[in-house]
């Protein structure tokens, strides 16, 4: 029971799959990860899902060297701020791309990839990454 209690609490998070931010209808603005009231209309706004953009752009960018728990094994690797162009930006590991691509303003698109093992009895969790398209 345990074991599937990790894999299905990476499943009820649809921001990790789909890129689901939410949208408000008040004020027109989209928001990522979601949120249940708006920062700018309050309790006034009306707000609803909505998936992301799948592609953006490369504001600023650094390449890890020495990474977190969890992530040792996969240094160096390149973190970038990506503009989704509707006002959200995220932080994001990119992937599959050579290295002398990865610049600012470089467009970039979402993939799917594995994130990390959780845990030792190998229940892995699997999100978005970005790659230069």
């Amino acid at each position: 029971m345990a074991d599937n209690a990790i894999a299905i609490h990476w499943r009820r998070y649809p921001e990790r799959y789909l890129l689901r931010g939410c949208h408000c209808e008040t004020c027109k603005t989209d928001f990522f990860p979601g949120r249940l009231f708006c920062p700018n209309c309050r309790r006034k706004g009306k707000m609803v899902s909505k998936e992301m953009p799948r592609t953006g752009k490369i504001v600023s960018f650094t390449e890890v060297f020495v990474g977190p728990i969890g992530f040792q094994h996969e240094t160096p690797y390149f973190l970038a701020l990506i503009d989704l162009g509707n006002k959200c930006m995220i932080l994001s590991q990119i992937v599959d791309s050579p290295k002398e691509k990865i610049k600012t303003g470089a467009q970039v698109k979402k993939v799917f990839r594995k994130i990390q093992d959780t845990d030792h009895e190998g229940a892995i969790a699997y999100g978005y990454k970005f790659k230069v398209s």
